[in-house]
């Protein structure tokens, strides 16, 4: 054991030294990356139809290349997965990561080169295991397996030399053989569709494993979770695989389930990070177990680019470098990777807590948001506000959806909150109070909305009924993988849907 644990600590010294100069020389670092992207590019159909190899300056670059969307590049991706190559990019382009949705229900496929896998997704991983050992240096997770909880993967009918899947199980396709060695399930198992089934013969194969670490979406693993014990009969999971001490989580804020793993991994040696990975690229790791920010990854071959939230509407939004962000401002990400996107919205903001080193944490989406009213309610206010009403009402939740209600002409506006309850509040109204307080603590815009219920009138409470957002999921046949119910809507189309299987 002490001599696995020292082999990797002299793998990761490289390793992290290079994290080290990136920390202290980002801006050197973010340059020289996008030099090097503009370079690697400068034959493809793109880089010709720009001119990469004239561009010399940042000011050049931000000029020339537009701000793009999925819709504005579409019709180039149909190409790629029809077949055609070096369009984006130079290297062969036959994976292609299948977004859940939740910005639209329109699909999208992003492009996953191999660049892209090696230099940015698997470094990540690697990333994570460097960053934990060195926190934690004597671990025991070399002892036992990792249990990840990934998608499924589909041949593209198009071109039978695409393919197309969730992020998670195009990783999981592309893993080296030895991976297979430190894992559990094996691949057939974990890259299965059928969720329910799959949940069974996850919970077979992994029971009597030594099993010291997890990796995954934090609710569909505690569906999982719960699934094990109840098979197993016992009464936390550390009963089961007493050597587990990680998880690894990401795609969804972990607040609304923290008390739920809590409860169901209950050692005070277990550890939590999150990662930010996502279809088009792996961002940040919190670095520090103590601290939930994480740090930006500045070496895996991405240039970033941020634009203030309230700009994102003008004519002709100003993409400002990592060197001129402030603090605690919202920000939707410009990304350039080395899987050929060029100044891509990605959809997601973030607010950066710290610049030496830069730390941010995931603020909402672009579109996933309330403002109705001139409210600006963005997902980060409403996990905070859900988890201090949890916090004081001592429940807890287990998935959620919010939506205005719009004025009519005897009825101010207000928002609608579907809450399904892993724990009930002992008195509803006392919850609906404290979380109506905790979003005007929260957010300005929203507590000037609710003065003396002007325009805002306070959240209108609907309780799920058990197993509604789940039944929802299966329909959509999105049981599983990186899915996840999108917490606000700014219109009624969701809500309502969910409502009319609530009665």
């Amino acid at each position: 054991m002490a001599l696995i644990n020292s082999l990797v600590s002299w793998l990761n010294m490289k390793r992290l030294s290079q994290i080290d100069f990136f920390k202290n020389h980002p801006i050197e670092t973010q340059k020289e990356t996008l030099t090097q992207l503009l370079e690697q590019a400068t034959n493809t159909e793109w880089g010709k139809k720009y001119d990469f190899k004239s561009i010399h300056t940042l000011s050049e670059f931000k000029e020339r290349l537009p701000v793009q969307t999925y819709e504005d590049i579409e019709p180039y991706i149909n190409r790629l997965r029809n077949g055609e190559q070096n369009i984006f990019w130079p290297s062969e382009i036959k994976w292609f990561a299948k977004s859940s949705g939740t910005t639209n229900s329109k699909s999208k496929f992003i492009p996953v080169s191999k660049e892209a896998l090696e230099d940015c997704h698997f470094r990540g991983g690697k990333d994570i295991l460097a960053i934990y050992t060195s926190r934690f240096p004597e671990t025991g997770i070399f002892k036992g397996k990792g249990l990840t909880l990934g998608g499924s993967h589909q041949i593209n009918n198009i071109n039978n030399d695409s393919y197309y899947g969730d992020l998670s199980a195009i990783l999981i396709q592309n893993l080296p053989f030895w991976a297979d060695f430190i894992r559990t399930p094996d691949t057939s198992i974990v890259l299965m569709d059928e969720w329910e089934e799959k949940l069974n013969r996850m919970t077979e194969a992994t029971l009597n494993e030594n099993v010291t670490s997890l990796s995954g979406v934090p609710s569909w693993f505690l569906v999982l979770l719960k699934h094990i014990l109840s098979v197993s009969g016992k009464n936390n999971i550390h009963e089961i695989w007493p050597n587990l001490e990680l998880f690894v989580h990401g795609g969804v804020s972990f607040n609304p389930y923290r008390e739920q793993f809590k409860e169901i991994l209950p050692s005070t040696n277990m550890n939590y990070l999150e990662t930010y990975n996502a279809s088009e690229g792996f961002f940040g790791i919190q670095d520090d177990p103590f601290d939930d920010s994480m740090l930006l990854m500045l070496d895996y071959g991405i240039y970033y680019e941020f634009i203030p939230v309230e700009n994102l509407d003008d004519d002709h939004p100003k993409a400002i470098s990592l060197e001129d962000v402030n603090l605690h401002t919202n920000y939707a990400i410009i990304i350039t990777t080395n899987g050929g996107l060029w100044r891509y919205q990605i959809g997601d903001t973030i607010q950066f807590t710290s610049k030496e080193p830069f730390k941010f944490k995931i603020s909402g989406r672009t579109k996933l948001f309330i403002n109705a009213f001139g409210e600006e309610l963005i997902i980060d206010n409403a996990e905070k506000a859900m988890q201090i009403a949890c916090e004081k009402t001592n429940s807890i939740i287990k998935e959620y959806t919010a939506a205005p209600i719009f004025m009519a002409s005897n009825q101010k506006g207000t928002h609608q909150w579907l809450i399904e309850f892993e724990k009930m509040p002992d008195n509803m109204d006392e919850f609906n109070f404290v979380l109506d307080n905790a979003l005007m603590s929260v957010n300005s815009d929203y507590e000037a909305k609710r003065y003396k219920n002007i325009t805002l009138e306070k959240p209108h409470i609907t309780i799920a009924k058990p197993g509604l957002f789940y039944q929802w999921l299966k329909e959509k046949g999105k049981l599983g993988g990186q899915n996840k119910v999108p917490r606000l809507s700014n219109n009624r189309n969701l809500i309502e849907e969910l409502l009319q299987k609530n009665n």
